[in-house]
């Protein structure tokens, strides 16, 4: 699914009107509605509700709203913000259309602000996709006081205050909303974690947007659900067996950390790999023939760490280098004779990109269109240096996804897999139960497992790291996310990809 900008939101509605022959009226009217339904399904009409509406359509689609929630007994005020005589068309109508039994006032200085409390629900419309400049005057101190109210706070599309797609200026005052119910599509700036105090949870609800304006536009940005992955899943032949399905190579464990391929070798066998051979120090030999007895191990000359690669490098499909490694000279030696000498695709995480990034040889000697990448951010920041902020991270992504010809999922709470074209997917499933340690060395084995399997590096990725968060998210169903670790993942790997492919 796409993520359209500010500007192709308005262009989406402009196109909508024009190819339903309906007016902007029309299109407010789904919002509102759409919004109630959403809202009535976590607040019931026992709570008092205060409607803040600017002056714009965003505050048009509050009076609308206010309409809607008293026909069905909600006690609903509404709190008139700036000179109404400035506001939108359609603002004006819906002011009109509000029922007299539906309290009113303007607010025109603080002294108006109404007395808040904890247990009130507010809505928050000042102002919706289309601000681009910061919030001053009255505005700004109705939003602090808003936000330092303690009442729960819901916005209409956007949180006010915040920019859709581009950096909000330090000096901004923005509502720290506890919900965002917003339209047809999700907005850019709710996938970023320096947004998460704004937005709260956020819900998306369609309003009917014109499906072929929203199909022919153009977008870096798109976001994964469980229909655009599912398509990727390959079903089994009758007459299968294990050498269709790949020979993945692992290059993992070291002294101490022969957790990490443990983790990475049993979520690779749980991925649908055919064969799994893991090369890990000698020290690792038995952990590994013990706890991971379905793959082969190869044992380095090497007692605590890999110091070497092994023969017969022709005989795997993939290799997945990285978890528990760490950074020892001759392993450095090793990763730099795969990087030279393989003509495989290769998943490099943790230690691998750590090495990678102290080395501009190692940079230079990386393999085009055959790599993936898969940092937490500490560890992406190494790789391309310091960013400003999450959308200057987000740039960098892109542009080093296009320098090295490579594909990077970077780790997070909405994962962001950018790819060589400049493509950045959002992931829309995990929880925060999976920060915790050990859990990217299981997405390093599923993705691992799927490349064996002759999935596209992009499809890999894709689907990769969207069963393992599902993964996540069905053992946080059973154990909770404090309790959640890196093991559970792996245990509900196979009814992720049941749940996924069931529908």
């Amino acid at each position: 699914m796409k993520i359209l900008s500010a500007t192709q939101t308005r262009e989406a509605d402009a196109a909508t009107l024009q190819f339903e022959d309906i007016d902007s009226l029309e299109l407010m009217e789904r919002a509102a509605r759409a919004f109630t339904a959403c809202f009535e399904n976590k607040f019931t009409p026992q709570e008092s509700f205060f409607i803040f509406c600017g002056p714009g359509n965003n505050g048009g689609d509050g009076l609308a709203v206010a309409r809607l929630l008293s026909q069905r007994q909600y006690a609903v005020k509404v709190f008139i913000v700036g000179d109404p005589e400035k506001a939108s068309p359609d603002y004006k109508v819906n002011l009109q259309r509000l029922p007299s039994s539906v309290q009113r006032q303007t607010i025109v200085s603080t002294a108006d602000l109404p007395q808040l409390h904890s247990n009130m629900c507010i809505i928050d419309a000042l102002f919706g996709t289309g601000l681009n400049r910061p919030v001053t005057g009255l505005f700004t101190d109705v939003i602090h006081y808003l936000n330092e109210s303690g009442a729960c706070i819901t916005s209409i599309d956007m949180p006010s205050g915040l920019y859709t797609d581009s950096q909000t200026p330090e000096e901004s005052t923005i509502i720290k909303a506890n919900y965002t119910i917003s339209f047809e599509l999700p907005k850019l700036a709710f996938f970023l974690p320096q947004h998460e105090q704004f937005v709260g949870e956020w819900h998306v609800v369609p309003i009917g947007l014109s499906t072929t304006f929203i199909a022919q536009a153009q977008t870096n940005y798109r976001y994964t659900l469980a229909s655009d992955v599912r398509s990727l899943l390959k079903p089994r032949r009758k007459f299968s067996h294990k050498g269709l399905y790949g020979h993945a190579l692992l290059l993992s464990g070291g002294f101490g950390k022969m957790g990490a391929a443990v983790l990475a070798a049993r979520a690779c066998l749980r991925s649908g790999v055919g064969l799994l051979t893991v090369h890990a120090p000698t020290a690792g030999y038995t952990i590994l023939q013990t706890a991971v007895p379905e793959a082969m191990t190869l044992a380095d000359k090497h007692r605590k760490h890999i110091s070497e690669l092994p023969d017969k490098m022709e005989n795997y499909n993939v290799v997945g280098i990285g978890p528990g490694i760490g950074k020892d000279k001759d392993t450095k030696t090793a990763l730099g004779q795969l990087l030279a000498t393989t003509s495989l695709p290769l998943v490099i995480d943790a230690d691998a990109i750590n090495i990678i990034a102290g080395s501009d040889r190692l940079k230079a000697q990386l393999p085009r269109n055959r790599i993936i990448f898969t940092p937490h951010p500490k560890e992406f920041e190494r790789l391309v240096g310091k960013t400003k902020n999450d959308y200057d991270r987000l740039e960098h992504l892109k542009e080093f996804c296009k320098e090295y010809s490579c594909y990077v999922c970077l780790k997070g709470s909405h994962t962001a897999i950018g790819t060589p074209e400049g493509r950045i997917y959002f992931n829309t499933t995990g929880n925060a139960g999976m920060a915790t340690g050990g859990t990217g060395d299981v997405l390093t084995g599923v993705i691992t497992a799927l490349v064996a399997q002759n999935y596209s590096l992009e499809e890999a990725c894709l689907l990769g790291v969207y069963v393992h968060g599902l993964a996540g998210d069905l053992a946080a169903q059973k154990v909770g996310e404090i309790g959640l670790v890196a093991s559970d993942l792996v245990d509900h790997l196979p009814q992720a990809f049941l749940t996924l492919a069931s529908g």
